[in-house]
């Protein structure tokens, strides 16, 4: 799981695949606003035909966040 969401997340957001961690945060570390996040959430949601509520969105801080909520929810 982890490794299809850093896919995701280096060609959005135009990153080295080896730059992105579990414990990468996703607007410090990658310089990401909250615009890119959203725009990265409605991929995830199409990818693994899921609905990720705005409440949750404020939540997903790492890399790790997004993983474990795709895990719990897809």
């Amino acid at each position: 799981m982890f490794e299809q969401i850093r896919a995701i997340i280096c060609e959005q957001l135009d990153l080295e695949e080896d730059a992105v961690t579990m414990d990468s945060d996703i607007l410090e570390d990658f310089e990401a606003d909250s615009l890119d996040l959203a725009d990265l959430v409605m991929t995830l949601e199409d990818e693994f035909h899921l609905e990720v509520p705005d409440e949750e969105i404020e939540n997903f801080h790492t890399v790790g966040d997004i993983v474990r909520y795709v895990e719990d929810n897809a």
